[in-house]
């Protein structure tokens, strides 16, 4: 991130109030908009609020809040000024902006038959989180992951919340793609169901996640792997937050027709993920050869230990 990076998240006329916030671009991890309410930041895991003066307080101030006209304003001009095109996105209650950040929004919902969301108005909070790629984070978990025959095992990442799978996800990808001294690069078909892996903007993946990556953005995950699987004959394919008994089929399908597999899963251990009823058979088959557990401490991102398909601890 730089500092120019965050200014041109805003219209023109708001950005002196955030050259002090665009100093710190490269702790910067979110900005939180409400209306009403003063802006705040999180730089280097340590919350600020923001005054109209654009100064950083360790309190939020006694004076008038982010207005809901400025709110509509930064919408307007991270939509480029023309929302419509954003349409689907926003209706997700997200989008993604160039760069690869991502704007979480909330507001007033629109409903629709069949109790679908059909659009949001009245947007009045805004989450912008900053796309930190952090190249060369899978490095000490590769030789784990690869076989003796220089291919990917099919691996699954477990974590909680904010501890990074995303990220070791990423690096994962780009490295099976790129290839490394374990195994030459291959096709890698990727589903980035909420734009959070690729990071694309406007089709184009804003994130490096290889040379020989395809990515499907913003497509359900069940449909989008058995679409690429037709449409792409990749060999690898990678999927983010695995959440329920279809998504798991897609997998099974995918394996059976002989691609390897690289997911993730919220959890905090190996038993935990035993415990949801529809991994039980998929654990006891073997579908996944590795298991990748990823825990805080400290308030760091780290690994807790890498077991195979028996949920024994792997050393080599």
């Amino acid at each position: 991130m730089k500092k120019e990076d965050v200014l041109y998240m805003f219209p023109e006329h708001m950005r002196a109030g955030w050259r002090a916030v665009a100093e710190r671009a490269e702790k910067l991890q979110e900005i939180r908009l409400r209306a009403n309410k003063s802006a705040a930041v999180l730089i280097d895991n340590r919350e600020w609020f923001v005054d109209r003066a654009g100064r950083l307080l360790d309190r939020q101030p006694r004076e008038e809040g982010t207005l809901p006209e400025e709110l509509e304003a930064v919408l307007k001009h991270l939509c480029q000024y023309s929302v419509y095109a954003f349409a689907d996105e926003i209706r997700q209650g997200f989008l993604t902006i160039q760069g690869g950040h991502r704007v979480g929004l909330s507001g007033q919902v629109i409903m629709e038959e069949g109790n679908k969301v059909r659009n949001l108005k009245y947007i009045r909070y805004l989450n912008i989180r900053m796309a930190h790629e952090i190249k060369g984070v899978s490095e000490a978990v590769l030789p784990h992951l690869y076989g003796a025959d220089g291919q990917i095992r099919n691996t699954l990442l477990i974590s909680p919340p904010g501890c990074g799978k995303t990220t070791m996800l990423r690096d994962i990808i780009r490295n099976v793609s790129d290839g490394t001294r374990y195994g030459k690069g291959v096709n890698v078909s990727v589903v980035d169901e909420r734009s959070e892996i690729a990071g694309s903007y406007l089709g184009i993946a804003q994130n490096d996640v290889g040379i020989r990556t395809d990515v499907l953005d913003g497509c359900p995950k069940k449909e989008g792997m058995m679409m690429l699987i037709r449409s792409m004959a990749p060999q690898v394919l990678a999927v983010d937050e695995l959440g329920d008994e279809g998504d798991i089929w897609a997998l099974q399908m995918a394996s059976g027709c002989g691609c390897r597999l690289i997911a993730t899963m919220h959890g905090s251990s190996l038993e935990e993920i035993r415990g949801k009823k529809y991994m039980r058979n998929v654990m006891e088959e073997g579908l996944f050869d590795r298991y990748l557990v990823l825990t805080r401490k400290n308030g760091c991102c780290e690994t807790e230990g890498i077991y195979d398909r028996e949920g024994r601890i792997c050393l080599n």
